[in-house]
């Protein structure tokens, strides 16, 4: 599996390099011009989960009025919220931007749901392609004329995926590391994926679809937590190409407590390990695509990425490892347990230049959260108790500017279940008992690196790590 995870990061790199070096922008690759206003474009519908910043970007967004309509779909089950939100959307109608705000009395199928039923109203029924965006999603007033004319001139392209700008990415060092890891996924496997296959897995959000080839693929389908790598799957099987913009940022939000970024990579890795489980036949029988764009689906894009890496990184450098210290029988050979390993962080570090010198923390820290996603890998392999469980990602600006004027919430009593988690700290005692027979018995010096770890689990395991706001 380790060789499996270095041969695809090494075929990243080499793709990518080839890929700056050709210039195979996608300006090259498409058919794309600037659109002049007297275009009839038809119109395009904007589903939103937004308060003020968002729906101020949405309503800020340059194109004719009378070819859109925003769409604010809002799932909040708070009054409050409704009404400040409902508020919102009256105030920018009445300065004559075309806005209507949707609020539904369940929260069936979650996001997936949320935009069906938006997808299902009278007036968006004519529009011909949808922008989406989540709630702390913030994009240009440009950004429809950067992405709709790949779709309106290239009639074989379904989506065209922005990239995700991070607005506070140096709050503390967890929304750092996962800057690292997020810009990883935008500059190689998003792009590398567009360039190649003209398939990528769609990011949920920052994105522009043609209504025409949702609804072919069956539109949106609310039987994992990853409806936008469902809806990305279903409309490749079906022939349509994708289309990603490395060089359009939408400004967004990273999860800056570690509860939220717990619940999010829950999420991610159990979605993408269930959805692999109920398609892996429907892929293989599919005749509409070529065998080489379903073996890189099926192999690179969900085995590789979405199961072998979270299995290796948690199984082999946080249980092999540290296990062969009691078997000194058990020689693991240099090229495995060092410089592979090293080869694969230089890679992924590469898309984050600015924090190479954070590169000890991003690997251990990794190593930790390798142990959630494992676990969600094998909740959704095996459809166990947590596969469907859908937890909305706070971010800590929501909590913030949710209230009015703005103002931080009060702290409240300190509840020690709040920052107690139980996995981290038994791993961390594990590696700790590891690193200290390795210090008095070892030959290999591992210790080094166990305390390391050790240490990095033992201090998430007490919840020190990113922003903590206290629950009332």
């Amino acid at each position: 599996m380790a060789l499996m995870l270095f041969v695809e990061r090494v075929y990243m790199g080499v793709a990518l390099l080839l890929i700056k070096l050709l210039r195979r922008r996608p300006e090259r690759q498409y058919k794309w011009e600037p659109i002049r206003d007297d275009v009839e474009l038809g119109n395009t519908a904007y589903p939103w989960e937004v308060y003020k910043f968002s729906i101020g970007a949405a309503c800020g967004m340059s194109w004719p009025s009378d070819r859109i309509i925003i769409q604010v779909l809002d799932d909040s089950t708070d009054p409050v919220i409704q009404s400040l939100v409902e508020v919102e959307c009256q105030r920018w109608a009445s300065k004559g931007i075309n806005i209507r705000y949707e609020n539904r009395d369940n929260r069936n199928g979650y996001k997936a749901g949320a935009l069906k039923d938006g997808m299902e109203h009278d007036y968006a029924k004519g529009c011909d392609y949808v922008a989406i965006f989540d709630a702390d999603f913030r994009p240009e007033p440009d950004f429809l004329w950067r992405t709709i004319p790949f779709l309106a001139l290239n009639p074989d392209v379904a989506l065209v995926q922005a990239r995700w700008k991070y607005v506070n990415s140096g709050e503390c060092l967890m929304t750092r590391m996962q800057e690292m890891s997020l810009d990883y996924h935008f500059n190689f496997e998003q792009e590398v994926g567009s360039s190649t296959y003209a398939f990528f897995g769609f990011n949920g959000t920052a994105g522009v679809w043609r209504i025409a080839a949702l609804n072919e693929a069956g539109g949106w389908k609310d039987r994992t937590t990853v409806e936008d790598m469902d809806l990305a799957v279903r409309a490749s099987l079906h022939g349509w190409k994708f289309v990603y913009l490395g060089n359009l940022k939408v400004k967004n939000e990273l999860p800056s407590t570690f509860k939220a970024y717990r619940y999010q990579q829950h999420r991610w890795s159990c979605g993408p390990a269930n959805l692999f489980k109920k398609m892996v036949m429907e892929i293989m029988k599919n005749k509409k695509v070529s065998l080489w764009k379903k073996v890189h689906v099926l192999y690179s894009f969900f085995f590789v990425r979405k199961i072998v890496a979270h299995i290796v990184t948690f199984v082999f450098y946080c249980v092999v490892i540290p296990a062969t210290v009691f078997v000194p029988e058990v020689e693991i050979p240099k090229w495995g347990a060092v410089y592979i390993p090293s080869l694969i962080t230089l890679i992924n570090a590469v898309g984050t230049p600015r924090s190479l010198h954070l590169l000890v923390f991003w690997i251990l820290f990794e190593n930790v959260m390798s142990l959630h996603r494992t676990k969600a890998t094998f909740i959704g392999l095996l459809e166990a108790g947590r596969v469907n469980e859908w937890v909305v990602t706070e971010k800590l600006g929501d909590a913030l500017k949710s209230k009015p004027g703005g103002k931080a919430p009060k702290k409240h009593r300190f509840r020690i279940g709040d920052r107690l988690h139980v996995m981290e700290l038994v791993m961390g005692v594990f590696l700790g008992f590891c690193a200290c027979y390795d210090l008095a018995f070892g030959r290999n010096h591992y210790f080094i690196y166990l305390f390391l770890q050790a240490v990095a689990f033992v201090v998430m395991g007490f919840g020190y790590v990113g922003i903590f706001v206290p629950n009332a």
